[in-house]
């Protein structure tokens, strides 16, 4: 279970308030439904830096030859919010051109190199997204079955401190 430990202190990344109608608003300008474990994720905290920020992975990457690494994952409304017109999914979309595949859905320490996306290609826009790792090559590769299985894999970053990357 997701509970407010799973964010540091920090507020950086963390939108404002959200309502059901800020959720209705954001999945309509997005064109999809958000899956259940992010919503309950964001009503915790509406986006914001985890404690656990590396996920792994079975193929190398511009970041590790095991795993990525997130800043932050992204809520709705403000600055950071997936629907932001400032720093949102679609702008982010257009500016380093990821595919269209879904939602961007978290910052890393790349800057925008890689990211981490809702994808949408096999459910729809109403279904539940997997989680597509898009690194500078702009392939999307599948690194979890759904938003709840990325969720739950994050880990410490520092158990990959002595690999060779």
């Amino acid at each position: 279970m997701i509970d407010a430990a799973f964010f540091d202190d920090e507020g950086y990344y963390t939108g404002p308030a959200i309502s059901d109608t800020d959720i209705r608003s954001a999945e309509q300008s997005l064109g999809v439904t958000l899956p259940a474990s992010y919503l309950q994720l964001i009503a915790i905290r509406n986006g914001g830096v985890p404690t656990a920020r590396c996920y792994p992975t079975d193929f190398a990457n511009s970041w590790a030859a095991d795993h990525i690494s997130i800043d932050a994952i992204c809520g709705i409304g403000g600055t950071w919010g997936i629907d932001s017109d400032e720093l949102g999914s679609r702008v982010m979309m257009s500016e380093w051109g990821y595919p269209d595949i879904g939602v961007v859905i978290c910052s890393t320490p790349s800057g925008g190199h890689d990211t981490v996306m809702l994808d949408y290609r096999a459910s729809g826009p109403t279904g539940e997204p997997a989680v597509a790792h898009i690194d500078e090559d702009r392939v999307p590769r599948q690194i979890a079955a759904s938003f709840a299985e990325f969720i739950d894999g994050l880990t410490a970053c520092d158990i990959y401190e002595n690999n060779d990357e």
